[in-house]
């Protein structure tokens, strides 16, 4: 398993402990992000982020994020070039789009036919830019775009494999209702947990994502290890929200302990 960490999951730590702390759980790489209510890498210039990232021998598998891709405008393209540009510039591997989550243009073909305009537009930026994206349905009912066959069905009628990849979130999976996993097409995956007993799956926010123990709701082991058998080769990502979590002080001995876990349940039932 070629785990990572989302940025997300430590927000509170400063750029350099944020690598440090990815660099000591063994990670292959990190997700950095732009909505932490700070400037992108702290405002370290990307070129120097980039340096410092590789001189620990990780790699930027991501960078989040442009919301609302799919309600594309003028302002929508002009983010979308800031964030190919800042990814360039220091090396990341993938920039992402998020989809509209707020209960509107979810109609049935409205959510399509904006899903199909974005990407299209998008499309030749990231061939110019010699750039992926990595497209992230959000299972919530208000999501614009929570279907992975949805996406995937207008990847392949765009011909855009090669420059368009889905997120498989677990949390967002089981929202979803499940369906088919698609490991050609992923890009990344972005593991987290629910522990609450007391949540109905339509409950489930950002807020309750912790990290995967043995009270795990959201499956993530059945999810990990059917990816795993169908073929993704790619990294586990730690993506979490919750506050409990953004305040942990110490957070390597509790984010080791998770990995382990979760590589010690795929060791004893191999993929």
């Amino acid at each position: 398993m070629h785990t990572a960490l989302n940025q997300m999951t430590v927000r509170h730590l400063d750029f350099t402990t944020f690598l440090d702390l990815a660099r000591d759980l063994g990670c292959i790489g990190v997700e950095v992000r732009n909505d932490l209510g700070r400037p992108l890498f702290d405002g370290i210039p990307a070129e120097v982020a980039g340096k410092m990232v590789r001189d620990r021998g990780l790699r930027i598998l991501g960078m989040s994020e442009v919301y609302a891709f799919n309600s594309w405008d003028d302002d929508i393209r002009a983010k979308v070039e800031t964030i190919i540009a800042a990814a360039k510039a220091s090396g990341a591997e993938t920039i992402s789009l998020i989809p509209r989550n707020d209960g509107t243009q979810v109609g049935n073909g409205e959510r399509q036919a904006n899903l199909r305009i974005a990407l299209k537009e998008v499309l030749p930026m990231l061939e110019e830019a010699d750039m992926i994206a990595l497209v992230e349905p959000l299972g919530f009912g208000r999501s614009s775009l929570r279907s992975k066959t949805e996406l995937v069905e207008v990847i392949e009628a765009l011909d855009a494999t090669g420059r368009y990849k889905l997120v498989h979130d677990t949390f967002h999976h089981t929202l979803a209702d499940g369906g088919p996993l698609f490991p050609e097409h992923t890009g990344i995956v972005h593991i987290s947990g629910v522990v609450d007993p007391a949540l109905r799956v339509d409950q489930m926010e950002d807020e309750h994502r912790v990290l995967v123990d043995d009270r795990d709701r959201l499956g993530n082991i059945e999810q990990i290890r059917a990816l795993l058998k169908a073929g993704y080769k790619g990294a586990i990502s730690y993506e979490c929200f919750a506050p409990e979590i953004h305040a942990l002080k110490e957070p390597f001995a509790d984010l080791k302990a998770s990995f382990e876990f979760i590589a010690s349940e795929l060791q004893a039932q191999p993929a």
